[in-house]
């Protein structure tokens, strides 16, 4: 995988989260996102939304990186299994693409804080 200047690099949204896309190439890509007290949620843990950003975010990235590197796709749907809260500290999103059609592509993307899995998603991106 290649680091690039990619889709969603400059969006206000991306800046506004703290996200950092670190690789992106060949169907996949790697995202962090770090823990600040904005992103908080009532618990003191790191909110869902923000969490659901970064993988859609990662799966965005994968999914364009098999076209021109231009917005080739949007989310038509994901579904996500939170499986641990996030106290301190960031977490990297891997995503790749599993099949990539003429018309939709299914993406899967998993997050990690070390070696330990905090979520897992699978999403289906419309090719426009």
């Amino acid at each position: 995988m290649n680091t690039t200047d990619n889709v969603g690099a400059s969006s206000a949204f991306s800046r506004l989260l703290g996200l950092e896309i670190l690789q992106v190439g060949g169907g996949e890509a790697r995202v962090r996102l770090t823990l600040t007290d904005d992103l908080r949620n009532l618990h003191g843990k790191l909110h869902g939304g923000a969490l659901f950003s970064l993988i859609d975010t990662a799966m965005g990235q994968a999914s364009h990186s098999l076209g021109d590197g231009g917005p080739s796709s949007v989310t038509l749907e994901c579904k996500i299994n939170y499986i641990r809260p996030v106290s301190e500290g960031s977490v990297l999103c891997h995503a790749k693409v599993l099949h990539a059609g003429r018309r939709t592509q299914v993406v899967e993307a998993e997050v990690l804080q070390g070696d330990k899995l905090v979520a897992k998603a699978q999403g289906t991106f419309a090719c426009v």
